[in-house]
């Protein structure tokens, strides 16, 4: 529960970073998360599994498909803070659930009951609305949950554990970010010991903000029942959510107070199915 927590407050600590662009905030994600997962597998005594995958052509091939993928989610992410757009991105992270029954059905041939199919026509109905009403498609909110879903489709099948995984995809995508970062220092137009102390600080925490939800998800799910996950996960676009009209003041036009109820009814459905199959599978 706290990893949803934390993602929920994140649009705030993403807001006090608005003067600096989206690119140098995604940079210092990546590079200051590498430190804290580093740590966490250190003490956990997983670095040989580490080194493993390091060696592996394989495995770095997939780590790097997947750290693509969440390095396309961050930005997008935090670019849509920036851009006055969390409502979208909070749209993105509720249709996720059901995008990922989608893919499972299509990839991984995983049947659908009636219920799942009628709360993916009702998340469907909702963006075609919001994207007739609104004339523009949903560019952000569709961005977020697909590189988000294929993402988790693809981290099924790199072969080490979560931490592990995290960690070597930050190394992956932290050659391409120390270097724009060298970059925007040498041009003097980067932020980090360049710009206020208050920044600098930020751009730093932006590892603990990143790795310990991330980490804490990747572990906590273990332990709980997916019945139990199905719900949970509706708790940081919610706060989003609340964030962006309450704090933010976006505005909730017509067209979104159709659109979010019907994405609402769309995820009780999918919850009431989900609760539906765990207590068939314990009975």
């Amino acid at each position: 529960m706290s990893a949803y927590f934390l993602w929920g407050f994140l649009p705030i600590y993403m807001k006090a970073l608005a003067e600096v662009t989206p690119l140098e905030v995604l940079a210092h994600r990546v590079v200051w998360s590498i430190p804290i997962a580093a740590i966490v597998l250190v003490a956990l005594g997983r670095t040989k599994d580490l080194r493993a995958a390091l060696m592996s052509p394989r495995t770095l091939a997939m780590g790097a498909v997947t750290a693509a993928l969440i390095s396309a989610n961050w930005g997008i992410y935090i670019w849509s803070i920036f851009s006055g757009k969390a409502l979208e991105a909070a749209l993105g992270y509720y249709i996720n659930p059901l995008f990922s029954v989608f893919l499972g059905a299509l990839l991984l041939g995983e049947r659908l009951d009636k219920i799942k199919w009628a709360a993916m026509a009702l998340a469907l109905a909702a963006v075609i609305i919001l994207t007739v009403e609104s004339g523009s498609v949903p560019i952000v909110a569709l961005a977020l949950t697909g590189t988000w879903g294929f993402y988790a489709y693809f981290k099924r099948s790199l072969p080490i554990g979560p931490n592990q995984g995290f960690l070597l995809e930050v190394l992956l995508l932290s050659v391409p970010a120390l270097g724009f970062i060298a970059y925007l220092a040498y041009s003097g137009t980067g932020h980090f010991m360049m710009g206020s102390a208050p920044d600098t600080w930020l751009l730093i925490g932006c590892g603990v903000v990143t790795a310990v939800p991330l980490m804490l998800y990747a572990n906590g799910a273990k332990l709980l029942r997916l019945s139990t996950i199905g719900m949970l996960q509706y708790i940081a676009p919610t706060m989003i959510f609340l964030i962006a009209v309450f704090v933010f003041g976006e505005q909730f036009g017509r067209a979104r107070m159709i659109a979010f109820p019907m994405i609402w009814c769309a995820l009780a459905l999918y919850s009431y199915a989900l609760w539906k199959e765990t207590r068939l599978a314990r009975a």
